[in-house]
């Protein structure tokens, strides 16, 4: 493969990826607290490019165009009223702290539920963490009442209140659903002393739809451009082989 092809075919891997990301993000406009991902491209560099005595030697390309890597944009999303009591927002920094199958879970999605057992859960069953680590345990059917500070009371009684930490975000990974998880279980997030909840109302999610279709239209051009090169390079190799068969029968 020479390197018009192996340049193209770099080029349309590192826009396949693009374009994967941003169809996930388009696919998760409308959902709560969701925060768009976004890439960062480099380049590949071959060691022949690093060894000056190897320098110009070889007739493949030393650098080659890649998506280093995904980084998460957690920009705050609008606020959106609801009307649900069991919705909360955060206009702040933090996340909200669930009790996820494998350990603690961190999202900004707010729209929670009871369980049967009476519990504040998130509509996976995962229950909300309080300040104190336990979970918040209603007492009848009477709504909820959450100040902006958290504190969640029924018919007067406080029940807890709402942890809200602020991990490290380098440390945060995807753990689907809307949900994150730490790299390092072994950081415990400290909380966030003026956190603000918002009952009733949802985070809605950063994606500009707008940008993202026309980024997207962007991407699709370039991997048809690079498309485009990779066959013409292919046909350029096949009239080539033809040629010297003809000089060599």
């Amino acid at each position: 493969m020479d390197s018009l092809m192996i340049s193209a075919a770099s080029g349309m891997r590192a826009r396949m990826e693009s374009l994967d990301m941003l169809a996930n993000n388009l696919a998760n406009a409308a959902t709560a607290g969701y925060k768009s991902d976004r890439e960062m491209y480099s380049l590949y560099v071959a060691p022949e490019a690093l060894d000056p005595a190897l320098a110009g030697e070889s007739p493949l390309p030393s650098t080659l165009p890649v998506v280093e890597r995904r980084w998460t944009d957690f920009s705050q999303g609008n606020l959106t009223p609801t009307g649900n009591p069991l919705d909360f927002a955060l206009a702040s920094e933090g996340f909200f702290v669930v009790n996820g199958p494998n350990g603690p879970l961190y999202t900004r999605n707010g729209s929670f539920r009871i369980s049967p057992t009476g519990v504040l859960t998130t509509h996976e069953g995962y229950a909300v963490r309080g300040v104190d680590g336990q979970v918040i345990q209603t007492v009848g059917s009477e709504p909820l009442e959450v100040s902006r500070d958290g504190t969640v009371r029924q018919g007067g009684i406080v029940l807890g209140q709402i942890a809200v930490v602020a991990p490290d975000k380098a440390n945060l990974e995807k753990a689907g659903r809307n949900y994150y998880r730490a790299v390092d279980p072994a950081v415990t997030p400290a909380l966030v002393a003026d956190a603000e909840v918002h009952q009733g109302k949802l985070e809605a999610s950063n994606v500009s739809t707008p940008e993202t279709a026309v980024r997207l239209i962007n991407i699709l051009r370039q991997f048809e451009m690079l498309q485009k090169a990779a066959m013409l390079g292919g046909e350029m190799n096949r009239r080539a082989i033809e040629e010297v068969a003809r000089v060599n029968p």
